[in-house]
């Protein structure tokens, strides 16, 4: 039997032929399209200004969920939440809720597993299984922007830096963010997403090149071959002398600030040496240092750098005239690391 489309893997087009052959007017496609993405409906069933009938026609030849909660978890400082959710083919992928003052973030996935292999990640200790849909992806930000909701909250920023190497998923990744965009539908502005890559240089360059809005974010880690290739296999087939060209490139075609990803762990990449080669690589380069004391994961023995040496980090690559944040760790007490969840339930589905 052929399975129903899914409403979130549809363009607004594509809901406008499908109501056009179930002999609807073609507004009747804006009014489903609002009641959706603006309203935040959960299906038809709750959209009163469409026509009962219609309301039925469409419960039955689309489907409006494709991810089954399976869990959720928070924090103890209530400040961090995070979903456990199931694809229809029984597949785990994760998505947090982070809430700061004022604002609050969604932080989603573009595939089950990675295939990256950043041997500190728990997704990247999970190995790829496949690509999520446009769709598997919006609706991870529907459900945390109704869980908003529900106590008059909006949803303030979305990182794509959940499961997954979103530059992998690209054509995917891209068309949520165009669909989220829409000022009729869920109206999310395009520079309050961020997308974080590995640093997969040919798409960086096609990213610079489509001249998207979105931020950029590299998970760099490392600032010489050797230890990157380590952490970041990766590296072998993009080293730094391709990686961080394309980047300086992005921060001049794009006119606009690029955020570095640097994970701190403990004897590994917290030294005067890393600090120094990364000084040089970004020098006169448009760009932030997002510094994260490392999340532990089961599959890694590193650990986190001390304070002392964290603020020594900051503070060399600040002599140096380089703008840095240091990162609070979220959700240390519910895994809400990338990937930990999910990566948990794959190991007791195998046991």
């Amino acid at each position: 039997m052929k399975s129903k489309p899914f409403f979130f893997d549809l363009s607004l087009p594509q809901v406008e032929a499908h109501l056009q052959a179930l002999g609807a007017e073609r507004y009747r496609a804006r009014q489903l399209w609002e009641g959706i993405y603006k309203n935040l409906a959960p299906s038809p069933k709750k959209i009163s200004n469409l026509p009962e009938n219609l309301r039925e026609q469409l419960e039955t030849t689309l489907t409006f969920s494709a991810l089954t909660v399976q869990s959720t978890v928070s924090s103890r400082d209530g400040e961090t939440e995070k979903y456990l959710l199931e694809t229809q083919d029984e597949k785990a992928i994760e998505v947090v809720l982070m809430r700061y003052h004022r604002r609050h973030t969604a932080c989603i996935s573009t595939q089950i597993g990675c295939g990256m292999g950043c041997v500190f990640c728990a997704t990247g200790q999970m190995g790829f299984k496949r690509n999520l849909s446009s769709g598997e992806i919006i609706e991870q930000v529907i459900r945390v922007a109704r869980q908003l909701g529900t106590n008059g909250d909006r949803l303030s920023n979305i990182v794509f830096m959940g499961m997954g190497e979103p530059f992998q998923n690209y054509e995917a990744s891209m068309d949520v963010i165009d669909r989220l965009n829409d000022p009729e539908g869920f109206n999310f502005g395009k520079r309050r997403f961020t997308i974080s890559t590995v640093g997969l240089v040919p798409m960086i360059e096609r990213f610079t090149q489509e001249r998207r809005q979105a931020n950029l974010a590299i998970s760099l880690h490392a600032a010489t071959n050797a230890l990157r290739e380590r952490l970041l296999p990766i590296n072998r087939r993009y080293p730094l002398e391709a990686l961080m060209p394309a980047c300086r490139s992005y921060t001049v075609q794009s006119g606009r600030r690029i955020t570095f990803e640097w994970a701190l762990i403990q004897g590994v990449n917290d030294g005067d040496e890393q600090a120094a080669a990364l000084a040089d690589w970004v020098h006169r380069m448009n760009c932030h240092i997002n510094i994260i004391p490392l999340n532990p994961t089961d599959g890694y023995e590193g650990k986190a750098a001390n304070l002392d040496q964290v603020t020594r980090f900051q503070n060399a690559l600040e002599q140096a005239g380089i703008s840095t944040t240091i990162r609070v760790r979220r959700g240390i007490d519910i895994q809400a690391g990338c990937g930990q969840l999910a990566a948990e339930k794959q190991r007791n589905d195998s046991d």
